[in-house]
């Protein structure tokens, strides 16, 4: 079979198909009727998608979910991770070829759950690997709109964003909306993925390569998961791009509280953030911005410090702080700030921008 490197959109919604053609060829992705893909000329490989549902006492769920996934995504991967209720039962009732079920003997948590089905995914061939919760608080009719940036070559990782509508905002509880706000500013810093939001979002796809390039059992069984995998991603250089999605709040009950998250994941962003700037601008690179954190930490702490001597010393002599020793505190103070803030400016501008499957990275 022979491929041409050139790409070709085909439209499949409005039938602007090439005559020659056939019926049955046209028929063969019946399923992608409805969406555009880029495809090659000739021979025409379609992207393998997977879908995996990590579930924990979701049997009131679980069902629903499944059967609204859309038909372009070939392997539903459920990831029953030791639930107490029917979980189990309700996916087996399904009795559906494209549902494959994987049973954890004792619960590993949502990251442990991921793991299971990213490898099952891998061993499918599934070229995208899409995360969906088993609670039914996102829509499956999402997911096209989620593979569509990693299927066009323009993302390795994409995930659900639920800050874009104002809608979902009134209806999202209002411990979790300050709770995200507050851990997506963190996220941004740790990960150095400026760009995104909405860090705990459950709604994610990601492209094989991409997954290839994460060491798995390294990633955070927990509720921590879907942060780790950003910060593992930055490491990997993988694109990263945010999709507005919608979302549902019913009776579904989360398993993250938000009290914990609050004083578990803090401490776990300094650390990926003190690895990610050692790692990424000591280790495999020097750059400018590099000399610029050294020399604005090192101002900066000499200015506070020095400073905050002075003060001290003078106040329990009580005598006035002279003016060139305030000067000498003061303007090291200030240029650190700024040689910091521009390490911040130059971060911002080294989020990943070209994704490791489009063949244009060297």
């Amino acid at each position: 079979m022979v491929y041409i490197s050139t790409a070709l959109t085909i439209d499949f919604y409005t039938a602007k198909l090439c005559p020659a053609v056939p019926d049955w060829y046209r028929e063969t992705f019946r399923h992608c009727l409805d969406c555009r893909l880029s495809l090659w000329v000739w021979g025409a490989p379609i992207l393998v998608i997977a879908c995996v549902i990590p579930a924990y006492n979701e049997a009131d769920f679980i069902t629903d979910v499944i059967h609204r996934i859309p038909d372009l995504v070939r392997h539903v991967i459920v990831v029953n991770d030791a639930s107490t209720d029917c979980t189990r039962d309700e996916v087996l009732g399904l009795n559906s070829e494209r549902v494959i079920l994987i049973d954890h003997a004792v619960n590993q948590g949502v990251g442990g759950a991921m793991i299971s089905g990213y490898k099952h995914a891998l061993e499918l061939k599934a070229d995208i690997v899409v995360k969906i919760d088993g609670d039914g608080q996102i829509n499956p009719k999402n997911i096209k709109s989620l593979v569509t940036p990693i299927e066009r070559g323009e993302a390795d990782y994409t995930k659900g964003v639920r800050f874009r509508d104002r809608a979902v905002l009134e209806k999202m509880p209002r411990m979790r909306l300050f709770g995200n706000i507050g851990l997506s500013f963190l996220t941004k810093i740790a990960s150095g993925y400026w760009n995104i939001f909405d860090p705990t979002n459950g709604f994610t796809a990601i492209h094989r390569m991409a997954l290839e390039s994460l060491e798995l059992e390294n990633l955070d069984k927990g509720f921590f998961f879907e942060t780790d995998m950003l910060i593992n991603l930055n490491g990997v250089g993988a694109v990263v791009q945010d999709i507005r999605m919608e979302t549902h709040y019913g009776n579904e009950q989360s398993h993250l509280s938000p009290l914990k998250m609050c004083f578990t994941f803090p401490p776990r962003l300094i650390r990926a953030f003190v690895k990610r700037i050692l790692w990424q601008y000591f280790i495999k690179d020097f750059t400018a911005l590099s000399v610029f954190l050294v020399c604005g930490i090192g101002l900066f702490s000499f200015g506070f410090c020095f400073g905050l001597y002075k003060w001290i010393s003078n106040l329990i002599a009580g005598v006035a702080t002279p003016a060139g020793t305030v000067m000498l505190a003061a303007l090291p103070v200030i240029l650190g700030f700024q040689l910091l803030l521009q390490t911040v400016v130059l971060d911002v501008q080294n989020v990943p921008k070209i994704p490791l499957h489009s063949g244009n990275r060297r």
